[in-house]
């Protein structure tokens, strides 16, 4: 496992990486972790940008990260 967190903004498509944290207002950070995203949960950058589309083991998620809302990931070897 890579040591370093970066933002989910900056894994480049079929990159995998853990969440690591998510910062943000509670509503929106629990919204977030409906969808299956808490921390731990692996995925993979399917297409990066503004929105941006993960996959996670079940499911493929379109996120439209705004300024106020950070996720921070862990890369995966």
């Amino acid at each position: 496992m890579v040591d370093s967190v970066i933002s989910l903004t900056n894994l480049l498509p079929g990159q995998v990486a853990e969440i690591f944290r998510i910062e943000g207002r509670p509503e929106d950070v629990h919204r977030f972790e409906e969808f299956g995203l808490g921390r731990g949960t692996r995925i993979e950058m399917f297409r990066s940008g503004n929105p941006c589309i993960v996959r996670t083991a079940s499911n493929k998620v379109c996120l439209r990260l705004q300024n106020r809302f950070h996720v921070f990931v862990r890369p995966v070897a």
